[in-house]
């Protein structure tokens, strides 16, 4: 009989003690705090598995000297202080816990808004200078006004959840949350300029991703009641602080709470000597609970891949097969390209992605082309990174439904890939070894799904396509391929441009104005289409 193999726990990041027990139950734990790199990697041969929360820098050098390594855990949501390339490249599992810390944010959240209603700080600072000046701090009630929740992911509708108690009504606005998730909050979901509109109180809770940088800028805030009040507990950079000062000291809005900066510590900036600002350092998530909670949470990932399951948040996908991941890749890509090109095109709130694989494809276990499918839709939403592995949670967590089929082939193709949403389909296939778009809807195509791309339905007559021609050559964008395609004689048209460049909001705006053109839209898909 085997010696049992009683696998080594390093904790290198002071964790809350119920964590440490959790641990103790899975192998023989290790807690070290402080180690500097070069002492971590002489440590860190001997051991199975990391834990840390954010002090401690896993670089990829201490992920090459885990010759033993299977998961680094991660107590907390934020994975910036772990190299997740060369984890993914050696086969180690990353795993965080993303959900311990909601309540506490969205308790914050709520303790801000009460702030701002009441001028709790500055009234405060002010009987703490010997003052009594009652009259200065008139507040207002919260009970009937309406919060404006931008991000009704978890923290989102913990706070909606709450503000519902107090007797506010909620609005609120996420571009890729459907509207029967939304329902269960008793949410209405409204665009941004609405909700800004309607809004007493506008709290953020989106991540920082490139599409949410400066999301709340000077227009938004000019948008807003001039006596509404924003809250931040999200990130720093989601909302512009140049135009938040500006609005706060012009009185465009009434006041403004901030946990967050987009430099921390914000130092001297400008917004700190307002007294219609609240600040916090950062402690949307820093309660005793939270911090119990996520260590209990990231020791419960890390006993799960020591035992051999799969966790419930993997920030990175486990490896598959080489041979199997051989066959698949391009497959995932090209679904990852499709669900791109359909949101980018289509648009809209997305309930439910439909997979349809056909053909050799259907042979093989598709949730790699699941996920990346997911991928192509959400992840330019969130700054969750999307795989295998936690792809089928994430678009649960935003009310979206997963459909997958597979079938012999029904087409002249080996494999054929059918992304359907909103009841619009792309089909597509891979070509020796190249992606390729056969067909957008009822419209055959043949299209490498990389670059920059116009896409316009139009009626079929006489000079629509010159027009859109002599415009873009107005503009100097040089055109590298066109397709044309059509239901019927004077019909239905459908037009594919490649362009080399990019193609401005103006110049759209010409092109939509042509005779017969019923919808254009502008793609940028892969590679080729950044810088």
């Amino acid at each position: 009989m085997g010696k049992l193999v009683v696998a080594k726990i390093l904790v290198a990041d002071p964790l809350a003690e119920d964590g440490i027990e959790r641990l103790r139950k899975a192998g023989e734990v290790t807690v070290v705090s402080k180690l500097a790199e070069d002492e971590l990697i002489r440590r860190i041969p001997d051991f199975d598995a990391l834990v840390v929360r954010s002090e401690t820098r896993v670089t990829a050098s201490v992920i090459e000297a885990g010759r033993k390594l299977r998961v680094v855990g991660r107590a907390g949501v934020g994975v910036d202080n772990i190299d997740v390339t060369a984890a993914t490249r050696r086969g180690i599992l990353v795993v965080n816990a993303p959900r311990g810390n909601i309540v506490a944010a969205a308790e914050h959240t709520i303790a801000l808004l009460f702030a701002l209603a009441r001028w709790v700080p500055q009234a405060d600072a002010s009987v703490k200078r010997g003052e009594w000046a009652r009259s200065k701090f008139v507040g207002t009630e919260i009970r009937g006004k309406t919060l404006g929740v931008i991000g009704l992911g978890n923290v989102g509708s913990e706070v909606a959840k709450r503000a519902h108690g107090l007797e506010m009504d909620v609005v609120a606005y996420d571009p890729v949350v459907s509207v029967e998730r939304a329902e269960l909050f008793n949410v209405e979901l409204v665009s941004l300029g609405e909700l800004l509109e309607r809004a007493d109180f506008v709290t953020v809770h989106v991540p920082l991703v490139d599409s949410n940088r400066n999301l709340i800028g000077e227009k938004e805030l000019s948008g807003m009641k001039s006596t509404a009040r924003l809250i931040n507990t999200a990130r720093g950079g989601i909302v512009d602080e140049v135009a938040l000062h500006t609005a706060l000291v012009s009185g465009r809005i009434a006041a403004a709470a901030l946990d967050v900066f987009e430099k921390e510590p914000p130092g001297e900036s400008p917004l700190l000597a307002l007294p219609n600002l609240i600040a916090t350092p950062h402690v949307g998530a820093s309660t005793t609970e939270a911090q119990v909670s996520v260590a209990f949470d990231v020791a419960e990932e890390v006993a799960a891949v020591l035992a051999g399951d799969l966790p419930r948040f993997a920030v990175n996908a486990p490896a598959l097969p080489p041979e199997e991941m051989a066959y698949l890749r391009p497959f995932a890509g090209l679904t990852e390209r499709l669900a791109a090109l359909h949101a980018q095109l289509f648009g809209g709130r997305v309930s439910a992605i439909e997979l349809d694989c056909e053909g050799e494809l259907a042979e093989h276990d598709v949730t790699l082309l699941v996920a990346s499918a997911v991928k192509g839709v959400l992840q330019p939403f969130t700054e969750e990174r999307i795989n295998a592995v936690n792809a089928r949670l994430i678009a649960g967590n935003r009310g979206i439904k997963l459909v997958e089929r597979r079938s012999r082939s029904h087409s002249s193709y080996a494999s054929l890939v059918t992304l359907r949403m909103q009841d619009h389909e792309i089909a597509g296939t891979v070509l020796m070894g190249e992606p390729r778009a056969v067909r957008i809807d009822s419209f055959r195509v043949d299209l490498v799904p990389d670059g920059r791309f116009l896409v316009s339905r139009h009626e079929d007559r006489p000079g629509v396509v010159g027009k859109v021609g002599s415009i873009l050559g107005e503009y100097d964008v040089n055109i590298a391929s066109m397709q044309v395609g059509r239901d019927a004689p004077r019909g239905n048209a459908m037009m594919i441009l490649a362009v080399d460049d990019r193609v401005a909001p103006d110049v759209l705006g010409r092109l939509r104005e042509v005779g017969g053109m019923s919808d254009l839209r502008y793609v940028e898909l892969g590679s080729d289409a950044d810088g």
